[in-house]
């Protein structure tokens, strides 16, 4: 009796132990099933974990913003399961359209974060880049100090939520701070340039002349050719910094009293390179003023035409030279001597002839004779100027 007592009791224990296997099997295979099955989103949709949130937190923030719309259960088993609770992230994720719980999971163990992107343009000074800074949304904090000017390297840069206004200041200056190493370390060595910081100078100022890639060298050139030879690099932009700073701009176009007026970074007052940049400058730029285009060109001048037209002289085209202004173009940057001004009054008759020697006669006072908005080149006249970036330039040797 004994024996088969015992045959019961171990045939009801071998009963529940399959019935057990079958019920955790068949909830295993409901699960996996629930797991893996496409969810409830209609569209792409944005998360944001907050930090220090748990599995349950996270588990009934995903289920009210309707990422999810099984039990919280297949979520923390399908965690636990991979062995990830310690794993999960806080941040902001993007779930795609029908995303699974597993596909959840995976996104939020895996850190794959939301990037957002910040596009500095070339050019700005440091003031205007920490104001865009302070109008996103997306990063956080205050910004202690303006960054030095020239100390940061206009770029895109990718960032997630939470990122600060110091850590993206911080990035952008060791940015820079690598690229010109970089460059300096391979710069001609026949640039009139002795330190990095004069190399960020001139980069911040040929910035300034020209937003075209194409030209930035031939600028860079007229810049090296003028050091070279101890004259006065006269750039517009540079009166402009010298007079409103970080704002950037100047508001109006440059008066006649004002290109006189010195300051430190006046560079048709000062000798040489101003005391500091300008702006920050892009790569291009800096790689510009690093490697110079081999020309001996001294002078440049707006073309309004909006295509870059060059020339090794001014007596090789003269009626090129003076029809941007014609058409529009407005005198910029360099001045032009006088053998523009003879240039002009040869092609446009008795009223350029007079202008031309009025342009002459004052450059024999050793001011070079500038174009004015008639088309002649004229030192005397209304300053013809603006602290825009001209469409295009053309090259005088």
């Amino acid at each position: 009796m004994r024996a088969i007592r015992w045959v019961i009791v171990g045939n009801a224990i071998i009963t529940v132990l399959v019935l057990l296997l079958i019920v955790v099997g068949g909830a295993l295979v409901v699960g996996k099933g629930r797991f893996e099955a496409p969810g409830p989103l209609q569209e792409d949709k944005i998360v944001n974990i907050p930090p220090r949130s748990g599995i349950m937190d996270i588990a009934d923030l995903l289920t009210r913003e309707g990422v999810m719309d099984a039990h919280r259960l297949v979520f923390i088993g399908g965690v636990l399961a991979l062995n990830a609770r310690s794993e999960l992230k806080a941040g902001e994720y993007l779930f795609p359209k029908g995303a699974s719980v597993k596909d959840v999971v995976e996104t939020i163990v895996e850190g794959k974060v939301v990037q957002h992107q910040l596009t500095v343009p070339e050019g700005l000074t440091s003031e205007q880049i920490v104001a865009r800074l302070l109008e996103s949304d997306i990063l956080s904090g205050n910004v202690k100090d303006v960054p030095r000017e020239g100390s940061l390297l206009p770029d895109s840069y990718h960032f997630n939520r939470g990122f600060t206004r110091e850590q993206m200041i911080q990035r952008m200056r060791q940015a820079q701070d690598r690229l010109v190493r970089e460059v300096w370390e391979r710069r001609n060595p026949d640039v009139p340039l002795k330190t990095p910081d004069q190399l960020v100078i001139l980069a911040s100022i040929i910035e300034k002349e020209t937003g075209k890639p194409e030209e930035r060298t031939r600028i860079a050139a007229v810049f090296a050719n003028r050091l070279k030879q101890k004259m006065k690099l006269q750039s517009d932009p540079t009166i402009v910094y010298g007079l409103v700073f970080g704002k950037g701009a100047l508001g109006h176009p440059l008066t006649k009293g004002e290109i006189a007026q010195p300051t430190p970074y006046n560079t048709y007052v000062i000798d040489g390179l101003p005391p500091g940049p300008i702006a920050n400058p892009g790569r291009g730029a800096i790689e510009a003023a690093a490697n110079p285009a081999r020309t001996k060109e001294l002078f440049f001048v707006a073309d309004g035409s909006g295509g870059a037209r060059v020339r090794r002289d001014l007596r090789s085209a003269p009626q090129e030279r003076c029809a941007p202004a014609r058409a529009g173009g407005r005198a910029e940057g360099r001045g032009v001597d006088s053998r523009c001004a003879s240039a002009c009054a040869r092609t446009r008759g008795a009223g350029a002839r007079a202008t031309g020697q009025t342009a002459a006669r004052t450059a024999r006072h050793g001011r070079p004779a500038r174009r004015n908005s008639a088309g002649s080149c004229d030192r005397c006249a209304p300053p013809v100027r603006s602290a825009s970036i001209p469409s295009s330039k053309i090259f005088c040797g």
